[in-house]
């Protein structure tokens, strides 16, 4: 267990380390399904597994280039405060993403191959783009997006809509 703000690196934290603590499971599971604390399963287990099938190992990462509203929070650097659960913005603009990785906005919640998990926790440029992100607004909305769009990334793929 740790702290999480809700915007805030600590979010993605601890996805990340779900993630690691799955990869070391004998489970031999295929995807990872990162969904929001209030949703509630409205298909049994084996109707998720039936229709997860159907992408035939591609991630569901929707997303697009960044809109104008999400703009500024991969452009200033922002702070968390464990103390009082916020986000800050500041006025210091962000160096580029590392590696002329473009960055591409989406939602949080996606479905990951196990291979592609192996991806973002190994892979120096998921590790150098985390590094990144760190100080931005939200990461988990661009982390997966992005990187499931690096040329390279074993499961780069188009949207794929739930």
């Amino acid at each position: 267990m740790e702290p999480v703000v809700y915007a805030g690196i600590s979010r993605l934290q601890a996805d990340l380390n779900c993630m690691r603590d799955l990869l070391k499971s004998e489970v031999q599971w295929k995807y990872v399904i990162n969904t929001c604390g209030q949703d509630f399963p409205l298909k049994t287990n084996k109707e998720i597994v039936r229709h997860l099938k159907k992408f035939n190992g591609k991630n569901i990462t929707p997303g697009v280039l960044p809109p104008d509203h999400a703009v500024p929070r991969t452009k200033y650097v922002h702070r968390e405060d464990i103390v009082h659960s916020h986000v800050l913005r500041t006025n210091i603009v962000k160096p580029p993403p590392p590696h002329n990785i473009t960055i591409y906005f989406g939602s949080a919640y996606v479905a990951l191959t196990r291979e592609f998990t192996k991806f973002i926790l190994e892979d120096q440029r998921a590790l150098d783009l985390l590094k990144w992100s760190k100080d931005t607004y939200s990461p988990d909305e661009h982390y997966w997006v992005t990187l499931n769009r690096i040329p390279g990334s074993l499961n780069a793929k188009t949207d794929l809509p739930l």
